[in-house]
């Protein structure tokens, strides 16, 4: 049986796939992060649920520009 935290999660994961599948490709490899940021956000999603899940996801998408870091930078 699901739990909450995996029901409300689902959505934003389905979300996140959808972009993998249609828009990711289009756009080419751009994340300056491994894991990249959207298998980053399924992660924290699935690791911590949709509240803690999405603000990492946003705090790691924030910081994914020239200016911010880059390397390997796994889900806490």
């Amino acid at each position: 049986m699901k739990t909450v935290k995996e029901i409300l999660s689902a959505p934003f994961i389905f979300l996140i796939k959808l972009y993998q599948w249609i828009i990711s490709p289009w756009l080419g490899p751009s994340c300056r992060y491994t894991p990249t940021c959207s298998q980053y956000g399924i992660e924290a999603l699935k690791k911590y649920g949709p509240v803690k899940g999405l603000w990492l996801t946003i705090k790691r998408i924030a910081s994914c520009n020239p200016w911010g870091g880059h390397g390997h930078d796994p889900v806490p």
